[in-house]
């Protein structure tokens, strides 16, 4: 076990890589040198706790969403990821994904997700989806009005991916994040996610929504650490709204304890620390 203060990742892509198109795996995959470990964790969530063990990780979240057409995901991995989060429930927390058109009935989903699979917060990410986060407010975009009142009502968060991509087929417009004002806006109960801080050209609109909106955090993950006050030269001043994350194994993210290390280096204050290390996310999460 690290001698590190115990830190919260709250954005790791353990997910069915078996399922992805090759593309998409070839451009996660190039470039790794951990492959064998990656494969492990995937397979084996004793394997991920015994890293998480080594690397001084409290929980991490496992982030999965269903995105068929550009990255391969099926809805099945609402199943895949409850199953794999049930064999280690306190050191884990399971997110699951929803497409709109991808079931019959989008209420029918919401209960089976949540009531019946016990998944703990949902993952939208409109550029490998092709979907704009606040499409209800124009034809077509029912689902995701149901979907956003129905997490509200269970008090589950919402992530969405937010800035570019550069997987096969991404759709990178999408990841504006101020595409979710309209979504903070017309749930203000629903506990909203920006995933990656809008970076690599989206910081200062990630940073405005989050000091207009109580219920809009971001995470972390995929920002260099070194490079984390140059993107955010504020951001002790929303740090209760911050979370730690890697991204990793995502492309170009070293290992989680290298994220951690250069982390713990920045000369943010020891309380900001440890409100981005894991207060903001025992308090979004629910952890105690």
């Amino acid at each position: 076990m690290s001698n590190r203060p115990p830190a919260i990742d709250v954005h790791v892509h353990i997910q069915p890589w078996e399922t992805m198109k090759p593309q998409a795996l070839e451009t996660i995959r190039r470039g790794r040198r951990d492959h064998a470990l990656i494969e492990e964790c995937m397979r084996s969530p004793a394997a991920l706790v015994e890293l998480m063990d080594a690397e001084g990780l409290e929980r991490v979240a496992l982030i999965n969403y269903v995105a068929p057409d550009i990255m391969g995901f099926g809805i099945d991995v609402n199943e895949w990821v409850a199953q794999y989060r049930n064999q280690a429930p306190d050191r884990l927390i399971a997110f699951g994904g929803y497409h709109p058109g991808t079931v019959p009935d989008v209420r029918d989903e919401v209960v089976r997700i949540f009531d019946d699979l016990g998944v703990d917060a949902l993952k939208i990410h409109p550029p490998h989806q092709d979907l704009a986060p606040n499409a209800y407010r124009s034809s077509g975009g029912d689902d995701l009005e149901i979907v956003y009142g129905m997490l509200s009502d269970r008090k589950k968060p919402v992530m969405f991916h937010t800035g570019t991509s550069v997987f096969p087929g991404a759709r990178s417009a999408l990841g504006d994040p101020m595409l979710l004002d309209d979504v903070a806006v017309d749930f203000p109960d629903l506990r909203i996610i920006m995933a990656h801080g809008g970076r690599p050209l989206w910081m200062d609109a990630a940073f405005f929504l989050i000091r207009r909106h109580p219920n809009v955090y971001m995470d972390i993950s995929g920002i260099p650490p070194q490079k984390l006050l140059d993107y955010f030269p504020r951001i002790e001043e929303i740090s209760d709204r911050v979370m730690f994350g890697t991204d990793w194994p995502s492309p170009g993210v070293p290992g989680i304890r290298e994220n951690l290390d250069v982390f713990e280096e920045t000369p943010i204050n020891g309380k900001a620390k440890e409100n981005i290390r894991r207060g903001t996310a025992c308090r979004v999460f629910g952890l105690e």
